[in-house]
């Protein structure tokens, strides 16, 4: 049976990011944490013997559809209050997130350029890979970075701190 609004509404209750059970079904008892951490990255929950997010059942249970890819607005994967979820494509959800790890610049978008000397401004946006510019500055490189996200990314830009 296909998931519907009403249905998750029968099964579960919301509050506060996190859903109970409303019924006791096999192992689970009523007003139990639906839900288990898998990878230390996702709640999901088994629904008729097929597994679901819990931030894909918790926007389904108020907006009554799943859109094809739910972003976390806080980057948190383990914060599922409602305020905290919206929809989004999947170069939405890609411009929200960290800086790598990786960076040599520890600059979102930036990144060191050893034959010009100088840093390297880019952005990803709509499968096109932006070169914006090369500064001598890091500071300067930095705004222009956010400057471009801002722009191009509006809501979904994420300038790497969270």
């Amino acid at each position: 049976m296909p998931l519907s609004k009403e249905m998750l509404n029968e099964l579960f209750e919301y509050c506060d990011g996190e859903i109970y059970y409303k019924v006791s079904r096999s192992r689970n008892k009523a007003g139990e944490k639906a839900g288990t951490l898998c990878n230390k990255k996702y709640y999901r929950v088994k629904i008729d013997g097929k597994v679901y997010l819990n931030h894909r059942i918790i926007f389904m249970m108020h907006y009554g559809y799943l859109p094809k890819e739910i972003d976390h607005i806080d980057g948190n994967k383990l914060n599922n209050k409602i305020e905290n979820l919206r929809p989004a494509s999947h170069a939405e959800n890609q411009w929200n997130t960290k800086k790598r790890k990786d960076s040599n610049a520890n600059v979102k978008g930036v990144s060191w350029h050893k034959k010009n000397k100088m840093w390297n401004v880019k952005i990803n946006c709509n499968n096109n890979r932006y070169n914006i510019g090369y500064f001598k500055d890091l500071e300067l490189a930095e705004l222009v970075a956010i400057e471009a996200r801002n722009k191009y990314h509006g809501e979904f830009a994420n300038h790497g701190a969270r």
